[in-house]
């Protein structure tokens, strides 16, 4: 029984994402409390349940939540049922989110958590988009399935790190090539100016290139991509929305039929005569247009592009972007990232969001003596959100000009009441202030939506990019099937051809399998999972899955180090941080109580390793410290001392095959 619900200040219903059996289990309890008639049927015919019916029921649940945060500041984490159901809650912009299962707590955490990561690139701080846009809550519910499915698979998403597909530098020279190509063919449009144009394979990272201005891409946005490019490719079943677990097969009752394609899966065709591609095969990649039999186009539903709105968190503030998904080949996706409104506006209604949720918070504790402090911060956010309207003369578009100038008064009056709340402490100007803030409230997201959410954007550069999508999809295909055996083996890794990482596995003697990860980048090294028979895999698999929770549930108890072993296999997991020169930090902090309201371990739900790092060590800058992260499955017959001297030769010879400088680390 599974079932994620987002719910408003007012208690009222969201978004609704359940399987049959929670539909189920909510309309006998409705029945049971009078709410409806007698259920008739049987239980697959259960619908979903109406929003009245889930407000009805959960109602004081929730409300007893927005109490515990907004008067006591101690919101609840999680609730365990007799029954064995687990509730597990999480906030957002003063939205709750409830996940009801019979799954762990640990793993419900992460799953909402990745609900509320959707959530908030999709529709920003507006979460009320998903009650009236039905394609949006598709699209989310969707993308959540995407991550289950990938989650439990995919070393990428279950790591949440991005994996580089490794090619040789003549074809990576070429293909960085034609992205450059492609780049100044969209500068010449001035809305196209900002721009990502980005090639994934599969689930792994192939090539970037982005225009001077544009905002960095976080490893977080990559692993976005990779979620929206698993949806955009149809890789649901029949275009409907699944809980893909591993041991569940339960059809969800949300209907998702936004993309009904083609099942587009890995193909394990043989690697043609470019398995190997050198610089004469690549020479021609800029010789003009190939020949039309080389350009065939299977059907015109596969030359057309996935758009969406997002919104993007780099180092200086958030970006609304119109994301472009071309197939370029099976399993091969070309990614035009624009930026559609200055960094000013989008980050500024942002953060305006952000802070006049916490004013609110502070408003309904009482709490005068903070709001100052508040006040400020959302005074400031305001103002840099108006002026970069005013500045940018988004104003020309009339509704924009309308809207902006409706913002500007209702916040004057609305700052002098707070200017004097925060003078006088008269209780009654807080009731002022509660009486406007909810159409002030409305006129942000009316112009957060006409600025940074506005659909109209995708329209504006659809013609554009994708000819210029044709046109990089003329001059890579020749590559494609090489590009997806890649995916399927990442075998060769790094500047050294010669060197492969089953050769450099070699020199490990008894070492299964390995997962390394520059936490500084979330930049993950490891072999492709590939073993002699299925049941090998299946195996090595499960355990290999089952490793990555045991060793975060130590991490979560601030232990950075660990090996343990069972009959098949010897397990060992490093956590070690270094300075900017690679000498190694030893953190003297007992983290046991300082890491209980940190996210899970990953990038997704909030950077873990981020935090963690700051928590070890507070005196030192964030940009001076390097952090990395090793998995290690030996044979079980590894002694702990060769385990260790593998994991320390591993850390300290990495680069070789990945071509990234790296220097010795003291990983205990």
């Amino acid at each position: 029984m599974r079932g994620i619900l987002i719910f408003d200040h007012l208690n009222d219903v969201i978004f609704t994402k359940c399987d049959r059996a929670f539909a189920c289990h909510v309309q006998k309890l409705a029945t049971a409390q009078g709410l409806l008639s007698e259920i008739r049927g049987d239980d697959d015919s259960c619908p979903i349940p109406s929003a009245n019916v889930i407000m009805q029921l959960f109602s004081p649940i929730i409300t007893s939540e927005h109490v515990m945060t907004s008067q006591f500041g101690n919101s609840y984490t999680s609730m365990k049922c007799h029954n064995g159901t687990n509730l597990v809650f999480d906030e957002f912009m003063s939205y709750t989110f409830l996940y009801i299962s019979t799954d762990g707590v640990e793993i419900m955490r992460r799953k909402l958590g990745i609900c509320v990561f959707v959530v908030k690139h999709l529709c920003g701080p507006n979460i009320d988009r998903l009650k009236s846009n039905r394609r949006l809550t598709s699209l989310v519910s969707l993308l959540l399935d995407a991550w289950t499915h990938l989650y439990g698979c995919e070393q990428t998403v279950l790591l949440e790190a991005v994996e580089q597909l490794s090619i040789n530098s003549d074809l990576s020279t070429a293909t960085l090539k034609v992205l450059h190509e492609a780049s100044d063919k969209l500068k010449a449009q001035p809305e196209l100016a900002n721009h990502h144009v980005l090639v994934l394979v599969e689930h792994k990272f192939l090539s970037l290139y982005s225009s001077k201005n544009a905002q960095d891409l976080s490893a977080s946005d990559i692993l976005l991509m990779v979620l929206l490019c698993w949806v955009a490719n149809g890789k649901g079943k029949d275009g409907t929305t699944e809980f893909q677990e591993k041991d569940e097969d339960e059809d969800l009752l949300i209907e998702s039929s936004m993309f009904n394609k083609e099942d587009h899966m890995p193909s394990h065709r043989h690697v043609d005569s470019l398995s190997n591609p050198m610089s004469v095969d690549i020479a021609d990649l800029f010789e003009g247009s190939r020949d039309s039999s080389m350009y065939d186009l299977k059907s015109l539903a596969e030359d057309s592009l996935c758009k969406h709105l997002v919104l993007l968190e780099s180092t200086n503030g958030f970006s609304a972007n119109a994301v472009y998904i071309y197939r370029l080949a099976e399993g091969i996706n070309l990614l035009t990232i624009v930026e559609v409104t200055n960094l000013g506006t989008s980050s500024g209604l942002y953060d305006s969001f952000y802070y006049l949720n916490v004013i609110n918070g502070l408003q309904l504790q009482k709490d005068i003596d903070d709001i100052r402090p508040a006040f400020d911060n959302l005074d400031m956010a305001i103002k840099k959100a108006l002026e970069s309207i005013r500045k940018n003369k988004l104003g020309v578009n009339n509704d924009v000009d309308m809207c902006h100038k409706r913002l500007q008064v209702k916040w004057d009056f609305v700052r002098k009441k707070y200017t004097e709340l925060i003078k006088t402490r008269d209780p009654q100007s807080i009731l002022q202030i509660e009486s406007n803030t909810s159409g002030f409230t409305e006129t942000m997201k009316e112009l957060f939506r006409l600025t940074c959410f506005n659909d109209n954007f995708l329209k504006l550069g659809t013609d554009v990019v994708l000819t210029v999508s044709r046109l990089v999809r003329q001059k890579l295909l020749d590559f494609s099937d090489f590009f997806r055996v890649k995916a399927l083996k990442n075998f060769t890794l790094g500047s050294k051809t010669s060197l492969t990482i089953n050769k450099y596995l070699e020199e490990f003697p008894g070492l299964v399998h390995f997962m390394y990860i520059d936490r500084t980048m979330h930049r993950l090294t490891t072999p492709t999972l590939d073993f002699s028979s299925p049941e090998t895999l299946a195996l090595t698999t499960r355990k290999i899955w089952a490793m990555v929770d045991q060793s975060r549930t130590h991490l979560q108890e601030g232990i950075l180090s660990v090996m343990w072993k069972d009959t098949t296999f010897n397990y060992a997991y490093f956590l070690w941080f270094e300075d900017s020169s690679g000498s190694p930090l030893k953190c003297k902090t007992y983290m046991n109580h300082l890491i209980k309201n940190f996210p899970v371990p990953g990038i997704l739900c909030g950077d873990y390793y981020r935090k963690l790092a700051e928590t070890c060590f507070p005196k030192i800058s964030i940009n001076k410290i390097r952090i990395y992260e090793l998995y290690c499955v030996h044979l079980g017959l590894a002694t702990p001392s060769c385990v260790l001297e593998h994991s320390r030769r591993l850390a300290a010879t990495i680069c070789e095959v990945t071509g990234f400088s790296n220097n010795p680390a003291d990983i205990l």
